[in-house]
């Protein structure tokens, strides 16, 4: 295992707020962010002439005697969505650790391939392209939706299971995909359904709604606002609004205080947590704000004590599920991120099930995806069970909800401080979205 170097650093919402809008529209990233925690990292390479990405440490292959490493690629978005991205490698990184240790798959070792997508089309396609000529027999780690959209063709010419963990967009699968798969998040207009049953549960009747001038944001309206009509919640105009740095959020959250909203839906605008939900405690009281299934430390270090009690989100882990503590604890060990989040969740299980189909199906790829799709998983700190639709959709997503709550946390838990988050419910099975033929 590695050794931890620096314990106990909370990430600040508003220290990646910048990376956090590169994300937003796709556009180039900065090529100067280091990602935390990328020294001594167990059988791991850099694919050769990568794209310019933090600093990601080679290191030596453990290859067992009896045959080749299983080389399986980690695409994410190391400059971008930097927060997200290095909790999914992490996890990728954690199990293959823990397989390696038990003497691999079949005396083979894993060796994990990373490359840098950078939340940009180019790079992810480059990136994808490289890993298939390393030899990879899967792909995983995807966070962009951006990139989610572009590289789903290349996984369906090149025959790659390719998993998503945040990557929403409607575009990455369609009815004829048969190599990309989700892990987490699933497509957006399936997100609005654990949105709409909180409301319900609440009893509340009357929400604001606010939305980012992007695919994602536009996706979450479109499919937001016939949901709460058929629930017959009032959400009067729902309030669009650009990407900070520059955004007056003030307009916005006072139109929807002065439409008397009881809730803030915030989910269609990740990069307006920190704002939205500091406005709503000056203009709305006591509201609760939902987000956009983001880090919960990457939250709560933004928010302070405003997010207690008042910032619910959304996740595909189960934060008080003894599986997950029992990972948890194992990763934070491992890695130097404050808290596991639910994307390392999915990246541990992305690495378990790959591996699981070389032990059973061997290390054809095309072979790889025939059996995951006939598999259903039970994976260790997930909310549900992992199965597919025929084109890769979720076919048993049931995401939490959770809030924050002032603590204390379960010792050896969260390094970011002594809050925790409370499950407050759990989705209905969503229907899984079916994409136009």
């Amino acid at each position: 295992m590695r050794n931890k170097h620096a314990r106990g650093r909370p990430l600040v919402f508003v220290a990646v707020l910048a990376l956090i809008l590169a994300a937003c529209d796709g556009g180039e990233s900065s090529d100067t962010t280091e990602a935390p925690g990328t020294t001594e990292a167990p059988a791991t390479t850099q694919a050769p002439a990568t794209t310019e990405a933090p600093d990601t440490t080679e290191a030596p292959s453990t290859t067992a005697a009896s045959g080749e490493p299983i080389r399986i690629g980690v695409l994410t978005d190391l400059t971008g969505f930097t927060p997200w991205a290095v909790q999914a490698r992490d996890g990728m990184m954690l199990a293959a650790e823990e397989i390696n240790g038990e003497g691999g798959v079949d005396g083979r070792m894993i060796e994990l391939v990373v490359e840098d997508s950078a939340n940009d089309a180019d790079a992810g396609t480059s990136g994808y392209e490289r890993l298939a000529e390393a030899g990879v027999v899967a792909i995983g780690g995807i966070i962009s939706s951006t990139v989610g959209g572009t590289i789903s063709p290349l996984a369906e010419e090149l025959q790659i299971p390719t998993f998503l963990v945040k990557s929403g967009t409607e575009a990455a699968l369609t009815a004829d995909s048969r190599f990309m798969f989700r892990t987490c998040l699933p497509a957006a207009p399936m997100t609005v359904g654990p949105v709409v049953q909180y409301v319900q549960e609440l009893g509340l009747t009357n929400v604001g709604v606010i939305v980012a001038d992007y695919p994602w944001g536009q996706s979450f309206a479109a499919a937001v606002g016939p949901a709460l009509d058929a629930a017959g919640v009032s959400y009067g105009e729902i309030q669009v609004a650009p990407v900070p740095p520059d955004t007056d959020f003030i307009p916005y959250v006072r139109a929807m205080a002065d439409a008397g909203a009881e809730m803030i839906i915030a989910t269609g605008h990740p990069p307006g947590a920190t704002p939205i939900t500091t406005l709503s405690a000056d203009l709305l009281a006591d509201v609760p704000v939902t987000g956009a299934w983001i880090p919960p430390d990457l939250a709560v270090g933004g928010l302070a004590d405003l997010a207690i009690g008042r910032y619910t989100d959304f996740a595909c882990a189960d934060y008080t599920s003894e599986g997950y503590a029992a990972l948890a604890a194992r990763y934070l060990e491992f890695s130097e991120n404050a808290m596991m989040s639910d994307d390392a969740v999915a990246g541990h299980g992305i690495v378990t099930m790959v591996a699981d189909a070389v032990a059973n199906a061997g290390d054809d790829p095309v072979a790889i995806s025939e059996y995951l799709h006939g598999q259903t998983y039970e994976l260790e700190g997930y909310a549900h069970p992992m199965s597919w639709t025929e084109w890769g959709e979720l076919a048993s997503s049931a995401p939490t909800v959770n809030t924050i709550s002032e603590g204390p946390a379960p010792e050896g838990l969260n390094d970011a401080g002594v809050w925790w988050v409370v499950k407050l419910t759990q989705a209905e099975t969503l229907e899984p979205y079916v994409p136009a033929s």
